[in-house]
């Protein structure tokens, strides 16, 4: 809690101090504030919104660990540990193979998902919300215009949660810092960021056999969940990252008004990326298999990973917007030492020096929008590319219908070409093929009549990892079948008056490689609530009950030393009815939430609901928290 407060203060003094030197002293001369579409947040692809400080239903969806909606993910226990995914949307068009650890990657900040900012005056936001036993979670952010020109912004999110089962405690550091500049004509911008991240949990192996029995029985000398054995007690695993970037342009040709028709512009990216993964562990485990070491085991996987890009802009009234690129991508990756066998070994390292080359098209006409976008590598080890494009058409601009298809073809991640442990079992080097992707997407959306979107994904080698038979721990594999998977997902809210109904359904079938892709059915998550404004309007609340389901299925199991998910077939879970029930309120900027989560298991008399095979997810519970927004 000290660290917290001196978070708040060291985020929330230079609030009021910058506020001060802007003008009049705000304590004896109340300013008139700034309309809430002045505070405008920028995206790494420029586009702007602005600051939203509302309470509506998808802010309580959005209240959790990651800031998103997590419809389509199953959390475990403790806040910070991994997501099993319930559903896929295969939305990522990498030229390169993308890093370990990938169940850790959840909250992992890549250059797209950063933002900054254009304010009138200075921004702070406080997000808090309780954790489990011994812990809280805190996102701060602070951001201020020095001048009409010039932005920056600063953040942390810090996370430390000890958790409710033996040895599952979780440890998130996560620092931003963020600026956006242009010139006084406004044909130079630049933007630019710095992330840190230090992402750590300890590791179980999850309950013994004996202890998942004795969870399931509701068995009252074990509610108290540190008193369940799990597997092991002195694993760890962390993911680090650091990147610096930067993404300059400047308009060659500009338009002077509106009779004017080109505009051209010219710019560049740079960036450089630093990534590792460790797992470490005090005495082998005997599930994992023989171990290199009896003791102090520690192997430490790593990426740097440096890119330029320099591109081009055309944009005409008449012909649309083009783009084109030329890029530069020096990556390695690997270990610090070769793996011998008696019959062979293992490489340490896997590096490449890649130039890409691509472009986007867009042109909107009419209520129609089209737009493409391609990459290829041109050189390298490894070969990539992607086609996307689609149309969209606003019908009577309510009604918006959109087609989408996509080509991507690219590497496996590196962890299923190579990796080193020092437990045997998890040493590897692979030659695989390319793993290829089809989708197409349906899109409808209408405020009046439903959200209503079909996804088709065909895939050829399909990459997985899998135990095999006679073997004990999971290994990688690559299908030689076809995988064909389709989703369809339907969004539709209800209002009566001062109630809502908010519904998401959604409909998966893998109509061939079912036994590699395993995914449940159905889910749905449906809201019951009730909204008004209390004390002349001063305070608006919102209560209701959120009730969540996902049928039977294969659910992924998790290996804890690849901190990865992998494929098995002996246990069905999933069939749990979930109900948490949520009281919020809004007072001017600052959101209030309380909820009771998966209230329903204070009445079962068994206890079958589980995140991944051993890894019970969490009791009954009550957490709270609030999104205060300081506007100066």
């Amino acid at each position: 809690m000290r660290k917290t407060f001196f978070l708040f203060l060291l985020l929330y003094f230079p609030t009021i101090v910058f506020s001060q030197n802007n003008g009049e002293n705000f304590l004896k001369k109340k300013k008139e504030k700034p309309p809430i579409t002045l505070y405008k947040i920028i995206s790494a692809q420029r586009d702007t919104t602005y600051l939203d400080t509302t309470l509506n239903i998808q802010k309580e969806y959005k209240f959790n660990y990651l800031r998103k909606d997590n419809f389509q993910l199953q959390e475990f226990a403790n806040v910070g540990q991994p997501y099993n995914k319930l559903a896929y949307d295969f939305e990522k068009l990498n030229l390169k193979p993308a890093f370990v650890a990938q169940s850790h990657h959840f909250g992992y900040r890549e250059v797209e998902d950063m933002q900054y900012f254009n304010l009138p005056t200075p921004l702070t936001e406080l997000y808090f919300k309780t954790a489990f036993k011994q812990g809280q979670q805190l996102d701060a952010f602070f951001s201020i215009n020095t001048s009409d020109q010039f932005n920056f912004s600063i953040a942390y999110k810090g996370v430390r949660s000890l958790g409710a089962y033996q040895h599952s405690l979780t440890s998130t550091g996560d620092f931003r810092f963020t600026t956006n500049y242009h010139s006084k004509n406004k044909r130079y911008q630049i933007l630019a960021h710095m992330m840190a991240l230090e992402l750590l949990n300890q590791e179980n192996g999850g309950l013994t056999d004996e202890s998942v029995l004795l969870f399931q029985s509701d068995d009252n000398e074990f509610r108290d969940r540190g008193r369940l054995d799990v597997k092991f007690d002195d694993g760890e695993n962390e993911l680090k990252g650091f990147r610096v970037f930067a993404k300059q342009e400047y308009e060659l040709i500009t338009k002077k008004d509106s009779t004017d028709l080109n505009k051209l512009i010219i710019g560049n990216a740079i960036g450089f990326e630093d990534k590792s993964y460790v797992y470490k562990q005090d005495n082998p485990f005997n599930g994992f298999g023989d171990s290199y070491k009896t003791n102090g085991l520690f192997k430490k996987s790593k990426l740097e990973d440096f890119s330029i890009k320099g591109y081009t802009q055309f944009k005409n009234k008449y012909i649309g917007n083009l783009s084109a690129f030329i890029a530069y991508t020096d990556y390695n990756f690997g270990y610090n030492s070769v793996v011998i066998f008696d019959i062979g070994s293992i490489t340490n390292r896997l590096k490449s020096k890649l130039v890409q080359a691509g472009g986007t098209y867009s042109k909107n006409y009419k209520g129609f929008e089209i737009y493409g976008q391609a990459a290829i590598n041109i050189s390298g080890d490894y070969e990539a590319n992607f086609l996307k494009t689609g149309v969209s058409y606003l019908v009577n601009n309510k009604h918006k219908i959109a087609a989408e298809i996509t080509s991507h073809s690219v590497s496996p991640n590196f962890n299923f070409l190579l990796n080193q442990s020092d437990y045997i079992n998890y040493n590897w080097q692979n030659e695989f093929d390319n793993t290829n992707k089809q989708q197409l997407k349906l899109r409808f959306e209408s405020n009046k009549i439903a959200a209503i979107s079909l996804d088709y994904t065909g895939i050829d080698k399909y990459t997985y990892f899998t135990i095999k038979d006679n073997d004990s721990t999971p290994t990688p594999h690559q299908y030689n079948d076809r995988v064909d998977y389709l989703k369809i997902k339907l969004k539709k809210e209800f209002k009566y008056r001062k109630f809502g109904l908010e519904n998401t359904l959604l409909y998966q079938n893998v109509l061939s490689g079912d036994e590699v892709l395993k995914l449940p059915s159905f889910i749905t998550r449906n809201t019951l609530y009730f909204e008004d404004q209390w004390f002349k309007k001063a305070l608006f609340i919102q209560t209701g009950i959120i009730f969540k389901y996902y049928s039977k299925y294969m659910m992924n199991a998790y290996d804890p030393v690849l901190a990865e998910f992998y494929v098995q077939e002996k246990e069905e879970f999933g069939g749990y009815p979930q109900f948490d029930i949520f009281f919020n309120a809004r007072v001017q900027q600052v959101r209030i939430f309380f909820k009771y989560e998966n209230l329903n298991a204070l009445f079962t008399d068994s206890n079958n609901y589980f995140s991944a095979p051993g890894y019970p997810f969490r009791d009954s519970v009550i957490r709270f928290g609030i999104v205060w927004n300081f506007l100066m």
